[in-house]
């Protein structure tokens, strides 16, 4: 794929615009972001965050909820917004010819939502329908149960959808003052990659955002301290297959332990050809699901094992979770492993950044995490020059003693109390 990478441009009012030039194929996507995401909410009012971006999109100053879709599905184009852990998004793809009235309505949706009283009180119910739901999944009581563990107040902790209680008080004042304080030009991020040039995106951007002016106030974002305990804790439920999820703490993207990190969770949890699957699944049958994840972080983040497993294996399969884990504190990975795991690795980085709309959303997250476009090719040189003597030396400081979530029968439970 053809593609040149503007300048970094930024407006007067702080906005900062990044463009992909490829004319490959006649369609542009966009992403705007804004820093903050589900990190700026309270224990309190857990679940705004998702609440405001299911919101945005039904209904603004000049047009209604069907209005807006109508003007998006008549031309074929996609739009949505969605809450991240560290950013808020509105994503928008269409054909070029048509992206001008298309990010003009996304502006119209970004400055200027309604949120409408009935919008938000049905969203308000098909929220707490999603959360009653998910209390019936065990792998969602259980990695709720281990974020506690995690995180304690801090807003990585908190479910993303909030809970019945803190979803039941959340009032249409609680979005106005969200949008008020937190989508405002200084802390967005545009993210263009398509069939236009960068005079042309620049232009546009500016006629949908430029004269969009900043609160009076700054917008600092604080957040409490992660109080990591490593505990276990248990929740008994009437199944036959137990779900354990362990988590260690770990550093943020901006670590120098970041790449060593990947390459763990690539090692351990990427695929059927990874330890976890190979050693308990394949060899020893302990798993119907096995997998590990450290989830890229603007603040403390965590490295994530899990297991399904049937109950009366409960105990063995969280010793042998552990044990996969842990080995690598004291056995080092292999040459050949670490390459393995390399080329796998920058493989699907690789393939992640195809299309415009892939395209966009990955350089426009490196912009709102404070990363810079830059961090494309330092990720890439940084993941090549990992040895394996820092895939140990990184075990060896994060891997100790983990918080472990058991969701299962009393059976499986009495293997693990």
């Amino acid at each position: 794929m053809s593609k040149r990478i503007s300048d970094r441009l930024v407006l007067s009012n702080g906005i900062v615009v990044l463009v992909t030039e490829n004319p490959t194929a006649d369609i542009v996507a966009a992403r705007c972001f804004f820093a903050g995401g589900e990190r700026v909410e309270t224990l309190e009012k857990s679940g705004l965050t998702h609440l405001a971006s299911s919101i945005m999109t039904r209904g603004t100053e000049r047009y209604s909820s069907l209005e807006i879709a109508e003007q998006v599905e008549s031309i074929g184009a996609s739009l949505g917004t969605e809450a991240s852990s560290d950013y808020f998004l509105l994503s928008m793809k269409t054909i070029s010819s048509d992206f001008h009235d298309m990010l003009m309505l996304g502006a119209e949706i970004l400055r200027s939502p309604s949120y409408p009283d009935s919008e938000i009180d049905l969203e308000r119910r098909l929220t707490i329908q999603s959360i009653r739901s998910q209390q019936e999944r065990p792998f969602t009581i259980a990695y709720d149960q281990l974020q506690k563990l995690m995180y304690g107040e801090h807003p990585y902790g908190f479910s993303s959808l909030g809970t019945e209680a803190t979803v039941s008080r959340l009032k249409r004042q609680d979005l106005v003052n969200f949008h008020h304080q937190h989508l405002r030009p200084d802390h967005m991020v545009v993210s263009i990659a398509g069939n236009i040039s960068s005079e042309q995106a620049l232009s546009l951007v500016g006629e949908a955002f430029g004269d969009w002016a900043n609160p009076a106030l700054p917008t600092v974002i604080s957040t409490p301290a992660p109080t990591f305990q490593p505990q276990l804790v248990t929740h008994e439920q009437d199944t036959q297959q137990a779900i354990i999820v362990i988590g260690y703490p770990v550093p943020s993207v901006q670590s120098p332990d970041y790449a060593a990190l990947k390459i763990i969770a690539t090692y351990l949890g990427n695929g059927l050809s990874s330890r976890l699957f190979v050693e308990l699944r394949e060899k020893r049958g302990l798993a119907y699901e096995v997998s590990a994840f450290y989830p890229t972080r603007l603040e403390t983040s965590q490295f994530v094992a899990y297991i399904g497993t049937a109950s009366q294996n409960t105990g063995t399969a969280l010793a042998g979770l552990r044990h996969e884990c842990e080995r690598l504190v004291d056995v080092a990975i292999t040459a050949e492993e670490l390459a393995i795991c390399k080329s796998k690795l920058l493989g699907q980085y690789a393939l992640g950044k195809q299309t415009n709309g892939q395209i966009a959303q990955v350089y426009g997250w490196y912009e709102v995490m404070g990363l810079g476009l830059e961090f494309d090719q330092q990720f890439v040189a940084s993941i090549a020059a990992v040895t394996e003597a820092d895939v140990q030396r990184v075990a060896q400081k994060y891997f100790a003693t983990p918080a472990i979530s058991v969701v299962g029968s009393a059976e499986a439970l009495k293997q693990v109390n």
